[in-house]
């Protein structure tokens, strides 16, 4: 067994051997509130779905335009992201 690195030995930063993937894990238990979309209001803009740390708004087309099309809640830890980026009030948090 080779002996412990002190801290100078120990190079900067780190390496991850192997990446998780949260869509291996179903997280969305966490949440003690979830973002609603009210698609009506959604103007398309790409806020929440750029902002989401989880990759958990859907999007889509709707009446020929493109849109947050829902939440994938099974993923959705609650953090409210969405729903603070959002200027159009289609998403609020219950």
């Amino acid at each position: 067994m080779s002996p412990l690195k002190t801290a100078r030995e120990i190079p900067i930063g780190g390496m991850i051997v192997e990446p998780g993937n949260s869509l291996n894990y179903h997280t969305g238990s966490w949440a003690s509130k979830q973002p609603r979309l009210d698609i009506a209001k959604c103007t398309g803009c790409a806020f929440c779905m750029n902002y989401c740390p989880d990759d958990c708004i859907k999007s889509g087309q709707v009446d020929g335009q493109f849109r947050a099309t829902g939440i994938k809640y099974e993923y959705c830890k609650g953090c409210g992201v969405c729903v603070a980026v959002c200027k159009f009030d289609a998403l609020k948090m219950e």
